[in-house]
This record gives structure tokens, C-alpha cells and sequence, in this order.
């Protein structure tokens, strides 16, 4: 099979396979989670089977159609795109795994809706990940938030609809106001939306222009969160736990940060960008929401509410690390998505395993619950750790790197954001790991319970072992992610 056509086959694939979920939802329970499994292992084969030609150089793609002239639907796998795919992929078998026992252990209704949605969610994902133009990241990422909104609002109720409607009326009128006229402009200066080497639009624009255009990206493209084009993720949090982690970890979130780094580097270039000051606003926009956010978290007492302003002041590390343009920081920029993705959903993983166990949703009520649930509370402690940026875990290896890039231009606000955050981060993390480890409970014996159902308990074991892997295995990542540095300066 060539490249082309398994690009087809893995936006093909998790579609087949929500079709093949609602079928197999109607015969029984077990079907349908094997059916999802199969589905999500079937998909990251696809995807990974891409990766050897990726790593050594080779750019596969495939052009559908062209609806007007230099208007087309096209898909072709570079390292970013790659990056993010295989991510995603990998991390769909994990997170369904962890559905199972969320979904059952909280007695879920509608489970078979819910597994379908996620089908077509990864399917948007994929079409993110390989686009190879503007008009089509943007048919995607439209279809990623469209297919999402049914997962936020799986609960139904009143106040969870209103939430989701939040979430849905941010992201569109973002995409539709701003994305897509900065898509539009790009086209008719440059005359091509393709994702080229260097950049397109060195020559075409210049000026304030330049800064206004790369704003409209930047907050048109809301999923990347940096503020005030935020407020959609913690309304978000109503969504089960599979989604949250879904939205923070596997696919949205990372693919509006995703999608900021592709076009600063393939539509505008690293160069082109470092020549015209009126781009440098970016990077102290994402330093603000960097210690605004991590500082709102600092204050909240919901668990989930906590780490959805931890997830937006961890994506703006990966906006700050694109927008010092320097070699080393485009490569923590990259990293960075993996290794938040890791601690991430390891960490929502934990808080829904909390909730399925005990019902507990607040900080102030894990106090002691490290001894019921030593398992969980040891994920959550190492994911913790990596939004911290502490060895052994993968936050150590991106934040490393991202330094080491601020260093090399030079950008001593990049790090002084960077040490401030991570002293904020352990302020708010290191107190719930004390509480769950060293204080006493003050349940009494009758409120025992123990671990969530065991496929939620496998997952996050998984994910956080994952976490610590990868600050000793990172090679491949790196070594695919430099080829998009020797092509920048």
C-alpha cells in the first residue's frame, strides 16, 4: 500500500468504525467495546506504518480534489503532522480502554452514542493532522469541533448543554470570524494555502500586517486556547472524563496548538517571522496566559476545573516555545505535546477513576486517599510531577529544551515565564499530593471504597508509565522533529 493510500485508509477507518460501533451496539455491550478497540488498534497501525517513510525523508500525500483553482482538498504526512498523529492514535486505544471502565463503573447512559462520536472525532483528528493546505486543516478542525460538541453535551441536562453550548459558540465564531478570513487573506497574497518548507509569505505581506495576520491565526484558531479565547475549555468540563481527556490530552487542544506551530512554520516561515517585529507580540501573549492561567488554577477547588486551567497554561508553552523561532525551542515546542499529552490524561484519568470510586470532585476531600486508591493516586502523582517539569518524566525533557531554546535567543522573558510557571505549578500540584499521601482521612470507616473497575485502573497505569518512558526514550521524537529544524535556519 502507498503512502497516499493509507492516508486514505486512516480517514476511512475510524469512520468504518463508528458505522461498525452502532451496529455492534445494538447486538451487546461487549461487542461493541471489542469492535471500538479493534477500531482504535486498526487505526494506530495505519498511522505508525507511515512513520518509517517520514523518518527517512519522505513527504507521502494524496490530492482529492480541487473545488476552485489552488483550492483543494490535499493531504501530505510531514513531521509535525506525523507527530501528532501518531500521538493521537496511540492514545485512542488507551482512552478506550479507560472508557470501559469509566462508562460502566459510572453506569453512563447512551454509551454506544458516546463510543461512536469518539470514532468520528479521531477521524476530524486525522484530517487535522495530514492537511496539507489551509482549506483543509480548516474543513477539519470545523468537523473536529462539530463532532466533539455531542460528547461534551453526553450528559443532557440542562446545565451540561449550556456549558457545551459555550464550547461550541467559542470555537465557531472564532474559526468562522477570524481562521477563516486569515485563511482567505493567505490565499490572496500568496495565491497557494499549501504548507511549504520556509514559508509562503516572505515577499507577499510585510509590516503590521504581518502581526495582524498572524493574530487572526493565532485567536482564530481557538482550540489553541491562548487568552482570552479560552473560556470554552473549562466550560468543557462537564463532558465524562473519557472526553475530558479526549479535549485535553489526545485531540482538540492539541490540535489547535498543532496547527499554530504548522502555520508559523509552513505558512509563515521561522525566518520571515524573526525579521518582522510586529510578530513578537505572540510570544508575550502566550507567557501572560502562561502565569494568568496557572494562577487561576492556583485558586480552584474542583479537581477537573483545576487541571483544565493547567492544560491551558500548559498549551501556551507550546505557543511560546513556536514563537521564540529559534531551533531548540521548535523542537521543545514539539516534545511538549507529547509529553503533556502523557501527564495530561494520566492526570484526568485519575480524577475520573476519584470520581467512579469515591464521588469525590473537590481537592479539599482527598485527603488521605492515597491509601484507598494507591494506584491511582501514584499516576496522578507522577503526571503531577510532569506538569512540573521534574525528573524522571517526560515535562522535564520538553521543558529542557524550551529553555534551551529561549537561551539560545537569547530571550531571558521566555525563561523568567518559564521559572515563575513551574514554581506556580508546584504550588497548586504538591499540596494534593501531600493531602492524598500524608494526611489522615476524615471519612469514617463505612465510606471505604477502593480502586475504580479495572480497565481504568490498567490505562492510567499505562499512561503514566508512559510518562516516565518517555524521558528515557525520546529519540525517535526528537530525530523526527529535527527535520523540521534543518529546514527552518
Amino acid at each position: 500500500m502507498n503512502g497516499g493510500s493509507t492516508i486514505i485508509l486512516a480517514l476511512l477507518l475510524p469512520l468504518g468504525g463508528a458505522v461498525a460501533i452502532a451496529l455492534a451496539g445494538r447486538i451487546s455491550a461487549n461487542l461493541r467495546e471489542t469492535v471500538t478497540l479493534a477500531t482504535a488498534g486498526g487505526l494506530a497501525m495505519t498511522v505508525w506504518s507511515l512513520l518509517p517513510a517520514v523518518m527517512a525523508g519522505e513527504r507521502p500525500g494524496v490530492s482529492i480534489t480541487e473545488l476552485l483553482p489552488g483550492v483543494e482538498i490535499a493531504f501530505s504526512v510531514e513531521p509535525l503532522g506525523m507527530l501528532f498523529a501518531a500521538l493521537a492514535s496511540g492514545l485512542w486505544i488507551i482512552n478506550s480502554l479507560y472508557s470501559i471502565g469509566y462508562m460502566r463503573g459510572n453506569n453512563e447512559r447512551n454509551q454506544t452514542r458516546f463510543y461512536v462520536m469518539f470514532a468520528v472525532s479521531l477521524a476530524a483528528t486525522m484530517g487535522v493532522a495530514f492537511a496539507g493546505n489551509l482549506f483543509t486543516l480548516f474543513l477539519f478542525y470545523e468537523a473536529l469541533t462539530l463532532s466533539t460538541y455531542p460528547l461534551v453535551s453526553h450528559k443532557g441536562d440542562a446545565a451540561t448543554v449550556r456549558s457545551a453550548r459555550v464550547y461550541l459558540g467559542i470555537l465557531l465564531t472564532t474559526s468562522i470570524g477570524l481562521f477563516l478570513p486569515a485563511i482567505i487573506w493567505t490565499y490572496s497574497v500568496a495565491g497557494t494555502g499549501d504548507f511549504v518548507t520556509g514559508g509562503i509569505l516572505a515577499s507577499k505581506i510585510n509590516g503590521p500586517a504581518v502581526g495582524l495576520l498572524l493574530g487572526l491565526f493565532v485567536f482564530g484558531i481557538g482550540k489553541a486556547a491562548v487568552m482570552p479565547v479560552h473560556r470554552w475549555l473549562p466550560a468543557a468540563m462537564v463532558a465524562p472524563t473519557p472526553v475530558s481527556a479526549l479535549l485535553h490530552a489526545v485531540a482538540v487542544v492539541k490540535a489547535g496548538v498543532f496547527a499554530v506551530t504548522k502555520i508559523i512554520v509552513y505558512i509563515f516561515g521561522v525566518d520571515f517571522l524573526f525579521a518582522e517585529p510586529s510578530s513578537g507580540w505572540l510570544l508575550y501573549a502566550a507567557a501572560f496566559t502562561i502565569i494568568a492561567a496557572s494562577v487561576v488554577a492556583l485558586r480552584q477547588q474542583n479537581l477537573k476545573r483545576l487541571l483544565a486551567y493547567s492544560t491551558i497554561a500548559q498549551l501556551s508553552y507550546v505557543v511560546m516555545a513556536a514563537a521564540v523561532l529559534k531551533p531548540l525551542a521548535e523542537i521543545g515546542a514539539a516534545i511538549h505535546m507529547v509529553a503533556h499529552a502523557f501527564g495530561k490524561i494520566t492526570l484526568f484519568f485519575a480524577a475520573g477513576a476519584i470520581y467512579v470510586a469515591s464521588r469525590k470532585t473537590e481537592v479539599h476531600q482527598l485527603r488521605g486517599i492515597g491509601l484507598r486508591m494507591p494506584v491511582t493516586m501514584t499516576a496522578f502523582t507522577i503526571g503531577a510531577l510532569s506538569m512540573i517539569g521534574v525528573p524522571p518524566t517526560g515535562g522535564f525533557v520538553s521543558k529542557w529544551y524550551i529553555l534551551a531554546g529561549a537561551f539560545q535567543a537569547d530571550n531571558y522573558f521566555a525563561v523568567a515565564t518559564i521559572i515563575v510557571s513551574t514554581a506556580l505549578n508546584a504550588a497548586y500540584f504538591l499540596p494534593i499530593i501531600y493531602m492524598a499521601w500524608f494526611m489522615r482521612e476524615p471519612e469514617p470507616a463505612a465510606a471505604a471504597h477502593g480502586e475504580a473497575p479495572w480497565p481504568a485502573v490498567l490505562a492510567l497505569a499505562i499512561t503514566a508509565l508512559l510518562t516516565i518512558a518517555f524521558f528515557f526514550f525520546n529519540g525517535a521524537t526528537i530525530q523526527l522533529e529535527r527535520q523540521v529544524v534543518e529546514n527552518l535556519l
